[in-house]
């Protein structure tokens, strides 16, 4: 079974801790998302979000460092494959390797630069998420206590990331933001790491209006691991990540979800999904209770057919 997972933060952690090498074992258990751990979940597609952590600079240069991991660490991996386009994504499946897609989590790092956005469109960046948490110069994000939209630096934002096929991500964004950016998105988006806030309240869950929003521009909508956007209690379970799966179901968008872990960029687990290899685990629980067809579509088949589409 194809599994896609739209985000984990492994280059955020090589930047956290300069010289380590993802490609290698690590005893100490580094990372969670290693390259053996992706070929036992069954991994597809990964996405690899560049998040620049506190002890970094956040500013262009901090940028390239962490697409110049992607590119010396990540895509020098036996079977992982560069994908910029539906071309690449195909290719990817048939030869059985692993398509690595690079994101952008939170825009801080670009200082409103447009060179900046267009030479990392060249180094592969395909996905974008305009803030983190906070507020920055394009918006504001789901923590930050004033709950602005978009500046008028970040609509423009929004438009040149449109021009250069750069799908726009909307987990992260305060709701007037989301809104903001729905009403001036002319492509559909996506939210790579974000549950549903009937099941768990938390602002960077989304609400139901949101999620409707998503489903109806064909976008997808990335359930995530993080135990305290699924179950507020101290044990998380796979079951739990289970109830927002059927909320999103039962809204009307079993055709639009995918998952987007947050694998790396967590310190706390649900039980049962620790780290990518444990995939097939969570493909078992949804066939207890869902078709095959439509589980093949939440592991991976539905987010290959909006990246098909989408990516240009």
């Amino acid at each position: 079974m194809r599994v896609v997972d739209l985000h984990v933060d492994v280059l955020c952690k090589m930047l956290e801790f300069p010289g380590s090498k993802w490609g290698v074992s690590h005893p100490e258990g580094l990372f969670d998302a290693t390259p053996d751990r992706l070929r036992t979940g069954g991994l597809a597609l990964q996405v690899f979000p560049i998040f620049l952590p506190d002890n970094v600079p956040s500013n262009p240069e901090s940028l390239f460092q962490a697409a110049e991991l992607f590119w010396s660490e990540v895509l020098t991996v036996n079977d992982m494959m560069l994908i910029r386009r539906p071309s690449d994504i195909e290719a990817a499946i048939e030869q059985k390797k692993i398509g690595a897609i690079l994101s952008l989590e939170g825009t801080d790092g670009l200082q409103g630069c447009t060179w900046v956005l267009h030479l990392l469109h060249r180094l592969g960046l395909r996905l974008l998420g305009p803030t983190w948490n906070h507020a920055n110069w394009a918006c504001d994000g789901a923590m930050e206590l004033r709950g602005a939209g978009f500046t008028k630096a970040g609509i423009k934002l929004v438009k040149e990331c449109e021009s250069l096929g750069i799908l726009l991500d909307v987990s992260h964004l305060s709701d007037r933001g989301f809104w903001d950016l729905a009403d001036q998105a002319g492509r559909p988006f996506f939210a790579s790491h974000s549950n549903a806030r009937s099941m768990k309240d938390n602002p960077r869950n989304l609400t139901d209006k949101q999620i409707q929003a998503i489903i109806k521009v064909e976008g997808i909508i990335g359930i995530t691991f993080v135990p305290w956007f699924v179950h507020s209690k101290d044990t998380v379970s796979i079951n739990d990540v289970l109830r927002h799966v059927e909320h999103v179901c039962a809204l009307g968008g079993a055709q639009n979800i995918a998952f987007g872990s947050d694998f790396d960029g967590i310190t706390r687990h649900v039980q049962g999904l620790e780290h990518p290899g444990k995939y097939p685990d969570l493909a078992n629980a949804l066939l207890k209770h869902y078709p095959e067809n439509l589980v093949r579509g939440f592991m991976g088949d539905t987010a290959i057919r909006f990246f098909t589409k989408n990516l240009s």
